[in-house]
């Protein structure tokens, strides 16, 4: 069982823009925190942006400004809009949510269900 699964990857060039979608199914997810990570070769996992239950988002410090976290909560997907990208956002792109609707979590360690990832590169 994947409760959340990743798509919308693929290769872009820079300052081009790709929308990425987080299906959630087998929970209450349009209940819980969900987020976006990314992580590259040899790199740490990084908060890229959380949206809670009821909108209230936040970003990481790299991509504020260019990405945007948005939710259906009648039909459960999860996007992340990305804007203006740069060769440095390529990683691969993972999906999270919590079930603790009243913390929008930055770390990787208040995020109990993940997907796979999806791969996001940014070249020209």
């Amino acid at each position: 069982q994947v409760p959340l699964v990743e798509s919308g990857g693929g290769l872009v060039q820079p300052g081009g823009s790709l929308r990425l979608s987080c299906a959630a199914s087998g929970g209450p997810f349009s209940l819980y925190t969900m987020a976006w990570f990314r992580q590259a070769p040899g790199k740490e996992r990084e908060f890229v942006a959380a949206i809670s239950w009821n909108g209230i988002t936040s970003y990481g410090d790299s991509v504020k400004g260019r990405f945007t976290v948005s939710r259906d909560n009648a039909k459960n997907p999860m996007y992340l809009q990305m804007n203006s990208l740069k060769p440095e956002d390529t990683a691969v792109y993972y999906c999270a949510a919590d079930k603790n609707i009243m913390v929008v979590g930055t770390t990787i360690y208040e995020y109990t269900y993940w997907g796979q990832g999806t791969q996001v590169t940014v070249s020209s």
